[in-house]
């Protein structure tokens, strides 16, 4: 009669334990994907085609994550699944990851990495909207009510940080900054949650990165090309750079998340907060820019918006660990 009490609580306390793992990853994660809005902005800064840098990215990180795959002999049996059916692989990897990071490098010419890092967590609020429409009609759920209540405190923080720019930037290039940014925010989780249901439990989060970067190849190929035409052939600093975000943000960041995400696949409210986490690219990114690149501190309004977009995510990630 009192077995049953002692299982639940040590089957809620493993729950409990594996969403608070869940938001860790995800928040470590938002470190290392920081660093490449600093590194794209420094690439900038420094005359660097954005198209090589968004390009180099992925074409390194592909021998890296064959390498780290095949070591744990993960290679034959993804390119099995993914030859059964390479259609959603090639579709939602070019979504995932190219329509996604493309945007994200160009807009890094108009703006400090900061602001973009912070106008990216739109994402949170673009993963829930599209949750829904991405389920069968008989599976749908509902938008979580407090996760979108705490979703819209991130986004107000951005549209604050976006009018503090407001005055020192025109109007093309305040829309050039912010228009990509919204591109990439709605990409990235289209893209990543479509390759869950696809992919299911039959990878790991490792070989879900490497397939969609094998199914973006097509597109960084051509993005290569153009930026050889456009550019010429990429300089040495640029390369390094460029495996340098390939290493962090792409290798560590991207297969943290997937496993962050992979663990709260069934539970939308835990999803939405794994997905605020990356919020934490802002501050990240404000010190690195203050730190790497000497860069202009925000003002008054500008801090008042990054205070927001961290409290939603502290809202978000209490909510989704004690869901």
């Amino acid at each position: 009669m009192f077995v049953l009490p002692v299982k639940s609580g040590r089957y809620f306390r493993m729950i409990q334990k594996r969403r608070s793992v869940a938001i860790v990853l995800g928040l470590v994660s938002s470190l290392f994907f920081a660093l490449s809005f600093i590194l794209n902005r420094m690439m900038s800064l420094s005359g660097g085609s954005w198209l090589w840098s968004a390009s180099l990215r992925f074409l390194l990180m592909l021998p890296l994550l064959w390498v780290l795959v095949a070591l744990r002999g993960g290679i034959r049996p993804l390119l099995r699944i993914m030859k059964a059916d390479p259609v959603p692989w090639l579709l939602w990897g070019t979504v995932g990851f190219g329509i996604f990071y493309a945007p994200l490098t160009f807009a890094a010419k108009y703006g400090p990495s900061w602001l973009v890092a912070g106008t990216w967590q739109i994402t949170i609020v673009a993963g829930m909207l599209v949750a829904p429409l991405l389920e069968r009609r008989g599976n749908r759920q509902r938008i979580p009510g407090r996760a979108m209540l705490f979703s819209l405190v991130i986004l107000a923080g951005v549209m604050v940080m976006q009018i503090s720019q407001a005055a020192s930037l025109t109007v093309p290039q305040l829309l050039a900054g912010t228009l990509p940014v919204l591109v990439a925010a709605f990409a990235y989780p289209v893209g990543n949650r479509m390759m869950m249901k696809v992919a299911g439990n039959r990878v790991d989060a490792q070989q879900r990165t490497l397939g969609m970067t094998l199914g973006s190849t097509p597109f960084w190929i051509v993005t290569a090309a153009a930026g050889f035409v456009v550019a010429g052939p990429p300089s040495g600093s640029l390369v390094f750079q460029s495996f340098l975000v390939a290493v962090t943000s792409g290798v560590i960041a991207t297969t943290l998340f997937f496993k962050a995400t992979d663990s709260a696949r069934d539970d939308h409210q835990l999803l939405a907060s794994v997905e605020a986490t990356q919020a934490g690219e802002v501050l990240f990114a404000l010190l690195g820019e203050l730190i790497l690149l000497d860069g202009k501190p925000p003002d008054g309004l500008a801090c008042t918006g990054i205070a927001l977009v961290i409290g939603g995510m502290l809202l978000h990630s209490k909510a989704g660990a004690k869901t």
